[in-house]
């Protein structure tokens, strides 16, 4: 395929791989944000009304 490269180990396995950002630039910023989202899923949660109280105490909020 053409903008995409593997990088092989000494046996020849598939280790990684480089992509052509000019073409595949919009694919990798979604691939990233799903590497990002896997690794917080499991991080404590706040709901709205949890951050919006923070906000507004810290003067960071229009009431």
């Amino acid at each position: 395929m053409s903008g995409i490269n593997y990088v092989l180990d000494e046996k020849g396995k598939r280790i990684a791989v480089q992509i052509d950002l000019k073409k595949y630039g919009d694919l990798w910023e979604d691939f990233y944000d799903f590497l990002v989202a896997e690794k917080r899923k499991d991080e404590p949660r706040e709901s709205l009304s949890e951050v919006k109280a923070i906000l507004s105490t810290k003067g960071k909020l229009d009431a």
